[in-house]
């Protein structure tokens, strides 16, 4: 991607910055994001989902700020696997296994070519706005400024409102799992390259992210 197209991808984003394991918005509103695992509830039996949603009620019922639930569908990469059925085949020293190995293998190629084979990512969006901090109302929308001190200040918010979810969603049933910077920036990443993303290939992080 040369210069020009970074430029333009960069004006199109309303991301401004990935900083400590939060998105800061070109309004400069915060977000912080969660993963959820998945529940089978199908699975479980009568009792058990009444349970699960009785308790997702009164999750909802308990917040007193907005949060914004994200079901993601992606076809699943399966190129890693069927690389590790060739190495397996071709380091089988029993001649029946090695075939039985490879057939397989040729079973799951055709498997994923003859339709799109999907996965669902669920994430939690938790939103904190500046204006929270100095008490504003809908007729009075002056934020306070991003300096250190808000961003601080709102970053502690935030990471309380994602903690009282988390915790709400874990009675559920549920995994939660908050997403760190280079997840963060992986994530976007793949939204907006998901050819490059099915296949597996991530950009390289810069070390200073990594800290």
């Amino acid at each position: 991607m040369d210069q020009a197209s970074q430029k333009a991808t960069q004006d199109f984003l309303p991301i401004e910055e990935i900083r400590d394991d939060i998105l800061i918005m070109k309004d400069k509103s915060l977000r912080g994001i969660m993963v959820l695992s998945s529940l089978n509830f199908a699975l479980k039996s009568g009792e058990e989902q009444e349970a699960t949603i009785f308790q997702f009620q009164n999750f909802l019922n308990s917040l007193d700020f907005p949060c914004q639930i994200v079901v993601q569908s992606r076809r699943l990469n399966m190129t890693g696997y069927l690389e590790k059925l060739n190495t397996l085949a071709i380091q089988q020293t029993n001649p029946l296994l090695k075939v039985q190995t490879q057939e397989y293998k040729k079973f799951i190629e055709e498997l994923v070519s003859g339709g799109n084979i999907m996965t669902k990512n669920f994430f939690v969006v938790i939103s904190f706005y500046l204006t929270e901090l100095i008490g504003t109302t809908t007729q009075q929308k002056i934020a306070a400024p991003m300096n250190e001190e808000n961003f601080q200040r709102a970053k502690h918010q935030i990471f309380q409102r994602m903690e009282f979810v988390a915790l709400g969603l874990q009675r559920c049933g549920l995994k939660v799992t908050a997403l760190k910077t280079v997840e963060l920036i992986e994530l976007f990443w793949s939204l907006y390259h998901p050819k490059q993303a099915e296949q597996g290939y991530y950009p390289e992080i810069p070390p200073d992210l990594l800290k």
